[in-house]
């Protein structure tokens, strides 16, 4: 059986959503990727060079704390991990959370929101993150998408 975990970051709610959907569409459990330091509006400002999200996506060596380490990812065989995209790649608070676990063996499907980005170079920025897991380009979920089409989609990846 392939048990499967969605964790997630969503410092403003948007990605929240479509885990959640995702997590029922999958038969996955929800995991959410939270920081020590929560984001306020004013770090999310990436038009401000000086906001905290700014700073951290020009140091690709920075690496946001966790608030815990309580995946479990141990457990799982597939895990979805969904972040905003920023400046076309995961925020690097994705490669904190890949580097507190084990990830070899598994398979690490990327979902993303994004208000007009593609995944950019998502995959390579997380791929020394997770060294042994299978990384794949998923899908943009943006506009809410129903729970059928993200079981289609899930169905799709044949993943058992």
């Amino acid at each position: 059986m392939n048990r499967k975990l969605v964790a997630y970051f969503s410092p403003t709610g948007t990605t929240a959503a479509a885990a959640k959907t995702l997590a029922e569409a999958a038969g996955a459990d929800l995991y959410e990727i939270r920081p020590k330091a929560p984001y306020t509006r004013e770090d999310l400002n990436w038009m401000n060079e000086k906001a905290r999200s700014t700073i951290e996506m020009k140091d690709p060596a920075g690496r946001p704390e966790l608030a815990d380490r309580n995946a479990g990812v141990e457990v799982y065989d597939t895990v979805f991990l969904g972040f905003p995209i920023w400046w076309y790649i995961a925020p690097t608070i994705i490669n904190t959370f890949l580097e507190q676990y084990d990830f070899s063996g598994k398979t690490v499907v990327l979902f993303a929101t994004s208000g007009g980005s593609s995944f950019g170079e998502a995959v390579q920025h997380l791929q020394p993150s997770a060294p042994g897991a299978k990384i794949v380009e998923g899908r943009l979920l943006n506009g809410r998408p129903g729970k059928e089409k993200l079981e289609a989609w899930v169905d799709s990846l044949k993943l058992s």
